[in-house]
């Protein structure tokens, strides 16, 4: 497979192939003058089929953003380029790519970079330290945060005291930097919006926040959070808010969360930072997910 062919292919497919979709009226329009509630960005996550697929490279994201789904705004994953957080050179492309197509560089999420609440205190210090390059790279790159995981083991208390321990050491560091650290729920006692928000509040740290997710409230396969308690509970230390969605009905309405509901508790907190899309469906292809999404989205700015 020529995997560079494949990309300029599927470049050229999104800047023609979906234009219909991106032409579509929004369905509440701004008034030219009226600023927004809320900004909309782009979690990378929500290209991820194309991105593991060879079909679009981590350097074309700012341009796709702009070019293809008229957004301005970038939330990155390590995932797709996991060996380059120390790589200057690629994060001044990264910049430079950035600029030349005016999106801003929100946030990169992290992932495999270890436990930040491993009940061994070597392991766990070693996951801080592993996660220091990341900061580092999000300095350089403008980013307001770097999002992590609090993953753990033992009991709700033990969890919360050593996620609270490993996430403290972490935005010590972060800190003087000016960055953030925020944790999203993303599976296990973290989907527990409670034990999520008490643990934040543990750090003792005013730059460790969190990243409501509407759709991540899922603590194991037998229990779930309800996710509009959750996310009410996260909103008071959000510093970012991730969109998911997963399908649509002809309405344009998403068919497993409840929008307007949640864009509510979200206002409510008068928070009117970013709200990231994060597409994350199987029915609907990705771009089109995605403008879906943001079609969404601007009924409620």
């Amino acid at each position: 497979m020529n995997l560079r062919s494949d990309r300029r292919v599927f470049l050229g497919q999104l800047a023609a192939g979906t234009a219909a979709i991106a032409g579509l009226p929004a369905l509440n329009s701004l008034a030219a003058d009226a600023k927004p509630k809320f900004e909309i960005s782009l979690a990378e996550w929500s290209l991820h089929k194309a991105l593991f697929g060879g079909k679009l490279d981590n350097l074309d994201f700012a341009q796709i953003t702009k070019e293809k789904f008229g957004i301005s705004a970038i939330e990155y994953v390590n995932q797709f380029f996991k060996d380059k957080a120390q790589d200057a050179k690629y994060l001044a492309q990264l910049n430079e790519r950035a600029k030349d197509h005016g999106v801003s560089q929100l946030l990169i999420m992290i992932d495999g970079e270890g436990q930040l609440g491993d009940p061994d205190e070597s392991k766990r210090n070693q996951a801080v330290a592993n996660h220091h390059r990341w900061v580092d790279a999000a300095k350089t790159l403008g980013c307001h945060s770097i999002r992590v995981n609090a993953g753990s083991q033992g009991s709700y208390e033990e969890q919360m005291k050593l996620a609270a321990d490993g996430l403290r050491k972490l935005s010590e560091f972060a800190k003087p930097l000016g960055l953030n650290v925020i944790v999203e729920n993303h599976g296990g006692l973290s989907s527990n919006a409670r034990w999520l928000a008490d643990t934040i509040a543990a750090t003792g740290m005013d730059n460790c926040g969190t990243l409501p997710d509407f759709g991540n409230f899922r603590i194991s396969d037998s229990e779930q959070y309800d996710r509009y308690q959750g996310v009410e509970e996260l909103m008071p230390r959000a510093k970012a808010v991730s969109a998911k969605s997963y399908d649509f009905n002809d309405a344009g309405d998403e068919t497993t969360i409840d929008f307007k509901r949640m864009m509510d508790i979200v206002l409510a907190h008068n928070y009117h930072g970013f709200v990231g899309i994060e597409y994350e469906g199987n029915r609907l292809d990705e771009e089109t997910g995605i403008m879906k999404t943001k079609q969404l989205l601007e009924r409620f700015q």
